[in-house]
């Protein structure tokens, strides 16, 4: 009985080790989630208003027929999938990385009919492992990303999209909702559809273009699908926050459950030992007299 009760209390420290690290990440979870978001917030005036301007140019050119605006016969197409490099994150990497698999069985047939671009070390091992077609991948990076640590393989998925390498590109990322809510999303990146119609309202202003409206767009429009790459990391990385902050605070919570019940079941063993050793007490007083 002593040994089982020594087993019990090593157990209890044990979680109780457990309980003060999983609450320290959920802490400093919490943290940074508040950084992500935000860093997410600050991005998106830029974002819209770069596509208040597009859609402006794009909606006073008649006949535009710029290669990133116009949907084309889908041969092959790109997926650009953002997941993180650690765990620990409940169903964050799960449930995108479910999603994507599921689009590509129900979309293709063949490997040869779509390729991935991958940012985060837990979704390229992933995909890794399963044999799926990576082109492209980046790992390691901080939790208040910047631009600069995306922007190769943001402007390689665009430009392969501008020279016909793939027809369409589609990011995958898990929309931040809340800290215990996150959205597994696939949204259509390229071609930008849509653009220009109906998207400015109002007196529009004169603008004079050099050297066109044309050229304009030709610089504006890559920039413009980059940063939305990179908007959709910004809501990744707090998804992740948000995903860790939830996850570490229930395994606290777990943890400090099972502890009640060791301390429960520890207190039980202590008491029959204590009312084993009175009736050892007992019976011998009782056979000496």
């Amino acid at each position: 009985m002593a040994r089982s009760m020594r087993d019990i209390k090593r157990q209890i420290k044990s979680v109780q080790n457990t309980r003060q690290i999983t609450k320290a990440m959920e802490m400093v979870a919490a943290s940074k989630l508040r950084k992500a978001q935000e860093k997410a917030e600050a991005a998106r005036p830029y974002s819209e208003k770069l596509k208040e301007v597009v859609s402006s140019i794009a909606a006073g050119t008649q006949d535009l027929q710029h290669p990133m605006l116009v949907s084309r016969p889908v041969k092959k197409t790109g997926y650009l999938i953002i997941t993180s490099d650690r765990g620990l994150a409940g169903g964050y990497n799960a449930n995108i990385l479910r999603k994507v698999t599921i689009l590509i069985a129900e979309r293709h047939k063949s490997k040869d009919e779509y390729a991935l671009f991958v940012i985060g070390r837990k979704g390229r091992d992933f995909l890794r492992r399963r044999e799926y077609p990576i082109v492209e991948e980046i790992t390691e990076l901080s939790d208040t990303p910047k631009f600069a640590d995306i922007k190769s393989i943001a402007y390689s998925a665009v430009n392969q999209f501008e020279t016909g390498v793939y027809d369409e590109i589609y990011i995958c990322y898990n929309q931040f909702v809340n800290a215990i809510s996150q959205i597994p999303t696939v949204d259509r990146l390229l071609p930008m559809e849509g653009v220009g119609e109906g998207g400015h309202h109002g007196a529009a202003a004169a603008y004079e273009y050099e050297p066109s409206p044309e050229g304009v767009l030709e610089v504006l429009l890559p920039k413009y699908a980059e940063t939305l790459i990179y908007a959709a990391l910004l809501n990744g990385k707090a998804s992740e926050l948000g995903a860790k902050m939830t996850a570490m605070g229930s395994a606290t919570k777990n943890a400090s459950k099972m502890i009640g019940e060791l301390r429960l079941t520890y207190n039980r063993a202590r008491q029959a030992a204590i009312t084993q050793e009175i009736t050892e007490i007992v019976a011998g007083a009782n056979a000496q007299s």
